[in-house]
């Protein structure tokens, strides 16, 4: 018997690549966006298998009717992936309160919403299951323009570890990955200088492809992956190689 996975994010770049990759093995999907209609989209990709829904994570009233619908109308996961994240590079002294809030709802306090709401089921289903969160390596090694950001997403990184360490008596393993620059439409928003600026510095010359920040996504979820739980790997092309 296959997964159902959930996937936030899944209405594009990484979280849709994760989305395509899970129904490509034939997985149920349910594909989580704060966008419907882009959610909708990926869902033509694979209709038979993919279920768009939609959502704002940094809204827990949302994410419990997400639940909701996903275990009425799909099932209960066995596979949840926090895919879904913002941000908007600038100087730390130039943001403002509101963009700091938003910033920390939607990249750290997101992923709180979806696995408070999401494991206890997971837990009481007794099949044990997955947590794959999506970070940043911007939250291990920091990163110049990003530091709220690189804050909410080290929070992520420290959630993960600490997840897996409590989930561990139910079957659950959590992990995390991190991307390095990607080819995303929230990358290709970013100011063109620091675009050639970041592709520059990876030693690989080239930004990853969201296909090959799914790959480990996939991973952590199968059977090869069974004894592994609190790891966290990057996908950076080498730009970032933290201990």
């Amino acid at each position: 018997m296959g997964n159902i996975a959930l996937v936030t994010g899944a209405g594009s770049g990484i979280g849709k690549a994760i989305a395509l990759a899970f129904a490509a093995q034939g997985d149920r999907v349910i594909a989580a966006d704060l966008d419907l209609a882009a959610a909708e989209a990926t869902a033509k990709e694979n209709t038979e298998l993919i279920t768009a829904l939609p959502v704002d994570i940094s809204v827990r009233a949302q994410v419990d009717e997400l639940r909701d619908r996903t275990f009425a109308e799909v099932g209960v996961p066995n596979v949840v992936v926090n895919a879904a994240g913002w941000d908007r590079t600038d100087q730390f002294l130039n943001a403002t309160p509101e963009f700091a809030e938003k910033v920390v709802a939607i990249n750290y306090l997101g992923p709180v919403h979806v696995c408070s709401a999401f494991l206890p089921g997971m837990i009481d289903a007794g099949n044990g299951g997955r947590v794959i969160n999506l970070a940043s390596d911007a939250g291990r090694v920091g990163s110049s323009g990003e530091s709220i950001y690189a804050g909410a997403k080290g929070g992520v990184i420290a959630l993960t570890k600490s997840l897996a360490r409590e989930m561990a008596r139910h079957g659950i393993s959590v992990n995390c990955v991190c991307p390095g620059p990607t080819d995303t439409p929230l990358f290709q928003a970013q100011d063109e200088k620091l675009k050639a600026a970041l592709i520059k510095a990876i030693p690989f010359r080239r930004l990853a492809r969201p296909e090959e920040v799914a790959a480990p996504v996939l991973f952590f979820a199968s059977e090869s992956a069974s004894f592994i739980t609190g790891q966290v790997i990057s996908v950076s092309g080498g730009l970032t190689m933290a201990g």
